[in-house]
């Protein structure tokens, strides 16, 4: 071999070095980054004319794509039990748990235990008060739970049009990274922190919905939802969603009074079984705002009615004519059978009794229907009141059961509806969050070990020296033939 040969194989070797330290450093700069790759540069032999020396082929990235495929979708899953999980959570609370004096059962007993008292009493006006006045806190908790429900409906709502403008942004930047790695790949050009950053957008996306990612030619990718949409495949879809200000009770998709989903113009269902990007964090919106929120609605509307009618009727209070409405009302008029969704919201102390209405007490006592006070010390009435509380009848509405329960029981059942649909989730959540961890720790594993890159270094050195210790001496040999 000449000495030019000998130069050619130090500088190759020193070139390699020089680039493998670059790889390495790039690695430790950035150990902590969420969605790096692990780089690490491709060698060769250097083959063809009369030198050897080293080849630098490229820098690959590594990530095993089984393992992230799977943590897309258990990122999904964790977004869908976490939002779920929090609904659950704030459901719970709206409603009270049994040691919260405000919890709903509790104003429930508060008000039966006040008919008690005042049929102990019937001619004390305080008494008969407290009873209007538990009544009221009464159709006043049950309006705040209706009116949480259609707070969360707006809120739901509200995210679910944030998500739609995320998932648009991201697919878009998944398009444009597509480009320019194709055309990054045709230049000879690394791609691997385009790479990273289409990872780091599809992170994004997996979030809002489950994906499955395919790879093209050309290191482009499409991105399919597992519901079966196409979300990219060359073009980017159009998610489209028009946010409603105000929900009201008898607001649904299928009346048309809210807006479901379309992908470039198409509708597609939102359902948390049959959607097409069921799944995920948008999932668990649309879930909250048309499934969920909308059945405990039915529940605490059936509640109120199982209410309302058990004190709108003559054989609780004989002063009631046909169509009068009893101590609950509707509004102030008696109830229909017929428009029951929203009455929890709706429902009010006859304005008769009420403190904040005309205040005449006397007729908790005497009759609603009555022409004026009766006898003070007959309590017929009031125990006719408290029996209705008690009395075991079958609900009309709801998904209760075909058991007859009284009305603190059929609270009651309610209330532990909601306690097993919070641990419920709570569990599921549980389960969510350690597949996930589970999967970024494999995810992990094959990331950048500080370690591992520092013993790297300390080779790299070594050739470094190394190469740059041969050129040192082909250098000298040259000099001393120069010398002759």
């Amino acid at each position: 071999m000449s000495i030019n040969g000998i130069l050619s194989n130090a500088m190759s070797g020193l070139n390699a070095a020089a680039r493998a330290a670059d790889v390495v450093s790039s690695n430790l700069a950035n150990a902590m980054t969420e969605g790096y790759g692990r780089r690490e540069l491709d060698l060769s032999s250097r083959v063809g004319g009369s030198y050897g020396g080293v080849r630098i082929d490229g820098v690959s990235r590594w990530v095993d794509a089984g393992v992230l495929a799977d943590r897309w979708l258990a990122d999904a899953g964790h977004a869908n039990a976490d939002m779920l999980s929090g609904f659950h959570s704030r459901l719970e609370g709206l409603f009270g748990v049994p040691t919260d004096p405000h919890a709903l059962s509790n104003k429930m007993a508060d008000f039966e235990a006040s008919l008690v008292s005042a049929a102990s009493l019937p001619e004390s006006v305080s008494r008969l008060e407290g009873v209007a006045t538990r009544a009221s806190d009464l159709a006043a908790g049950l309006a705040r739970v209706s009116d949480g429900l259609q707070d969360m409906r707006e809120s739901a709502d509200t995210k679910i049009d944030a998500m739609v403008k995320q998932l648009n942004g991201l697919l878009g930047q998944v398009r444009d990274i597509n480009t320019r790695v194709t055309a990054a790949q045709i230049s000879g050009r690394d791609t691997s922190a385009l790479l990273d950053q289409r990872q780091k957008a599809v992170d994004g996306i997996a979030e809002i919905v489950p994906v499955r990612q395919v790879d093209r030619d050309r290191g482009q990718v499409a991105l399919y939802s597992t519901g079966g949409a196409i979300l990219l495949d060359g073009r980017a879809v159009e998610v489209e969603f028009d946010r409603t200000q105000t929900i009201m009770p008898y607001m649904t998709v299928e009346s048309g009074l809210l807006s479901g989903l379309s992908i470039n113009g198409i509708a597609v269902r939102t359902g948390a079984d049959n959607g097409a990007l069921r799944g995920g964090a948008l999932s668990a919106q649309f879930q909250i705002r048309d499934e969920l929120a909308v059945q405990t609605q039915e529940q605490i509307d059936a509640v109120a009615r199982d209410l309302v009618e058990r004190f709108q009727t003559p054989s609780v209070d004989p002063t009631l004519g046909a169509g009068d409405a009893g101590l609950f009302t509707d509004r102030g008029l008696a109830f229909d059978p017929a428009d029951e969704t929203g009455l929890a919201g709706r429902i009010a102390v006859n304005t008769r009794v009420s403190p904040a209405g005309d205040g005449d007490f006397w007729r908790l006592r005497d009759g609603l229907g009555a022409a004026g006070p009766g006898n003070t010390g007959d309590a017929t009435l009031l125990q006719s009141m408290s029996a209705a509380m008690s009395d075991k009848r079958v609900p009309a509405s709801g998904d209760f059961g075909a058991g007859a329960t009284s009305a603190a029981g059929l609270s009651a059942s309610l209330l532990s509806q909601i306690g097993a649909d919070r641990l419920a989730g709570d569990r599921a959540l549980g389960f969510a969050s350690a597949q996930r961890s589970a999967l970024r720790d494999l995810e992990l594993a094959d990331g950048v070990d500080t370690d591992q890159e520092m013993q790297r270094l300390m080779m790299i050195e070594n050739a470094y020296a190394a190469n740059a210790r041969v050129a040192q001496t082909a250098d000298e040999m040259m000099q001393a033939i120069l010398r002759i």
